[in-house]
């Protein structure tokens, strides 16, 4: 196999991963992966982490139901996602949700599904990117195992 259909073999099996928050900066993630997606033949991946207020812990049955009450608002997040990445590239996204902290099951995502060939992160405009963008930048710099894109996110008109 010559290297051109070797570059074209690696690109078609791209599994670009986006992880999802309430952030103002994630269509521009989502946009990004969608275009790459379509450009090259692959695919996306969602991600949402979820945690559950702990403070009643003792009371399992309401534990239980603030899980239940989260996880089920996770899901319908990325499936109004997902719908968007089969609009913009004909192909429905891999997704994952889970409970926890994010950048860890960020992490043990990754590590779980090797398909995963690159993280998209979008960064906040101003001096903090976000908590994952500066993890990953950062502290945990090279250690997720995969590259990662880091897209510059929209920044708001000041206020007149």
């Amino acid at each position: 196999m010559n290297t051109s259909a070797a570059s074209l073999k690696t690109e078609d099996h791209r599994l670009f991963l986006v992880v999802v928050d309430d952030s103002p900066e994630l269509p521009a993630a989502i946009d990004y992966a969608c275009e790459r997606a379509r450009r090259t033949g692959g695919r996306v991946a969602l991600l949402y982490v979820y945690q559950v207020d702990q403070e009643f812990h003792h009371f399992k049955f309401v534990t239980e139901l603030a899980d239940q009450e989260a996880r089920r608002e996770a899901e319908d997040v990325v499936r109004l996602y997902a719908l968007r990445i089969v609009q913009e590239t004909g192909r429905t996204p891999d997704t994952y949700v889970r409970q926890g902290a994010r950048r860890a099951e960020l992490f043990k995502l990754v590590k779980e599904h090797p398909e995963i060939s690159i993280l998209i992160l979008s960064s906040a405009p101003g001096k903090k990117p976000g908590p994952l963008v500066e993890a990953v930048t950062g502290k945990y710099a090279g250690k997720i195992g995969i590259p990662v894109t880091v897209v510059p996110g929209l920044a708001r008109a000041a206020p007149v």
